[in-house]
């Protein structure tokens, strides 16, 4: 073969494939599921995170149900892409209400887009209550799937990814978050949590509380964004950068989970009531305080293992009880 025969033919097979990847592009920018629930996930703070499947679904679906409207234009403007379809807001407090009426839609044949403000619906988003309906209806539901704060934080974290449990955000009131944390305490696959920045510096400290100051986790904040950042260490360390350092942007907690030893002690840590007693009466005659006191702190100490509080009416009881076989 010639020169130009060669240079011909490589031309036709470069068209060709051209030709290729032109079509197979308009099969996925035209080929949308008709009568079907679509869970897309959005970026959740770098815009070049967004797929071109999340493009064409903007653009295409009958119904976008978005978590906050004004931000879905705003990143359909950032996107450059046209929403045809009806926009409705879609959010934690109607979800339940709309989504049989939204169902009803997919019923007739709409293409209805699920979108939350950042990453994919239901993980801490709206869009669970529409999937179980779906699902008792016996009605079609995918995912495009993109981007995930937890997902990114794990990976980023250096801590195991084997095998892991999000646990989405920590209770508010300082009492709470350190009783479920004692449930986690034996947890032995690693633990990703969300918390808001002004919680910050009140959560680590009840981390550091509950877990100690040796075990591992790292600090994720600002995740794809310009300023992304990712602490690693000890819960103290981290504490102590925390305590230095205000926080500020969307943060991903990931802390190590338990080795066997930790998970073994934890489980051997359960004091009965008699227990309790004994340390109560103990406390009260060691630091003079009321028995009812030292009751009340003995028992906010030692959390039984689903974190809850053992009674201190029976606690007090116990103490009466021993208190009479000495007199």
């Amino acid at each position: 073969m010639t020169e130009a025969e060669q240079k011909s033919t490589q031309d036709a097979l470069v068209q060709q494939v051209g030709h290729t990847a032109n079509e197979d592009h308009q099969m996925q920018t035209t080929d949308l599921p008709l009568g079907t629930v679509v869970l897309a996930a959005t970026p959740i703070g770098n815009v070049g995170d967004a797929s071109q499947r999340l493009k064409d679904l903007l653009a295409g679906a009958t119904i976008v149900a978005a978590e906050d409207t004004r931000r879905l234009y705003g990143l359909a403007n950032r996107l450059g892409v046209h929403v045809n379809g009806r926009v409705i807001a879609y959010h934690d407090h109607n979800e339940r209400q709309l989504a049989d009426r939204l169902l009803d839609e997919v019923e007739q044949g709409a293409t209805v887009l699920v979108v939350s403000d950042a990453g994919m619906p239901t993980i801490n988003d709206p869009g669970l209550a529409i999937v179980r309906r779906a699902i008792e209806r016996d009605l079609p539901v995918t995912c495009a799937p993109g981007p995930s704060a937890v997902l990114d934080a794990l990976a980023l974290s250096g801590l195991p990814t084997d095998r892991f449990c999000y646990e989405g955000f920590l209770p508010r009131k300082s009492s709470e978050r350190r009783q479920y944390l004692h449930t986690l305490l034996a947890e032995q696959r690693t633990l990703v949590f969300y918390e808001s920045p002004r919680r910050l510096a009140d959560s680590m400290a009840d981390l550091l509380e509950v877990f100690g100051s040796q075990r591992r986790m790292a600090l994720c904040r600002e995740l794809t964004k310009t300023y992304e950042e990712v602490k690693r260490g000890s819960i103290g360390q981290i504490c102590q950068f925390v305590q230095a350092n205000p926080a500020r942007g969307e943060i991903v907690l990931v802390v190590a989970g338990a080795t066997a030893q930790e998970a073994a002690a934890a489980d051997t840590n359960i004091l009965t009531v008699l227990d309790l007693a004994q340390l109560a009466l103990a406390r009260s005659r060691e630091e003079g305080v009321r028995i009812k006191d030292a009751i009340a702190t003995v028992v906010a100490e030692h959390p039984l293992p689903d974190g809850s509080l053992p009674k201190r009416k029976a606690v007090y009881t116990a103490v009466l009880q021993l208190e009479n076989k000495t007199s």
